[in-house]
């Protein structure tokens, strides 16, 4: 066999074997905080929820009024009708873990409610904006969407159709509002949406 073939091969399966012990090490390093995290969290007291940035629903200022005949649009106004009576919080990028360490274990089932409203909410209302920008109400869409913003939605498509709203308006200058929001989401969506919007508008 050739020498340095032999040679290359030997470095080539040392470096292997150093690389997968390295990925091993690292894994097991992971396993090993996520479980002390865990052991942290589970030992914290209940704390108040007090000042939760709980999200309020601005019903009034809705197209409620709109395709009032279409039964997407009705059950979309239903739903976010029921909201409006629940405590509805934005947890998107917390883990349970996070959360138990945040407001003790005791809060979990309660918050994984309120965090359950704010996707179900979110998802409502972009469903709904897409029922009205199909109908030709691009207008009314935008308020459901601009809401979605301030809440800090992390659903991408929310952000491009208000961006494309903005541009037909000649309103380009609000797209920068959404950059900014984006730049600071809890959640991987952040920079997909982010690099998007930067993507179509370098200007902006």
């Amino acid at each position: 066999m050739n020498l340095v073939f032999l040679a290359s091969l030997i470095v080539f399966i040392l470096f292997l074997y150093f690389h997968l012990k390295r990925q091993r090490k690292l894994q097991e390093n992971q396993e090993k905080n996520f479980w002390e995290r865990e052991r942290l969290a589970n030992s914290v007291r209940k704390k108040s929820l007090d000042h939760l940035n709980y999200i309020h629903i601005p019903l009034e200022t809705f197209p409620t009024h709109l395709l009032r005949e279409d039964p997407a649009v009705i059950e979309c106004i239903d739903i976010v009708e029921t909201l409006t009576s629940q405590k509805i919080v934005n947890l998107t990028g917390f883990s349970n873990t996070d959360l138990k360490l945040e407001y003790g274990t005791a809060n979990i089932t309660v918050l994984t409610e309120y965090d359950q409203n704010y996707t179900i909410l979110v998802r409502t209302l972009q469903k709904w904006a897409d029922l009205l920008i199909a109908a030709g109400y691009d207008k009314e869409a935008s308020v459901l969407m601009e809401f979605a913003v301030t809440t800090h939605t992390d659903i991408s498509r929310t952000y491009y159709q208000l961006a494309d709203y903005y541009v037909s308006q000649r309103e380009s200058d609000k797209i920068r509002n959404l950059t900014d929001t984006a730049s600071i989401l809890h959640s991987s969506n952040s920079k997909i949406i982010l690099n998007h919007l930067k993507e179509l508008y370098p200007d902006i």
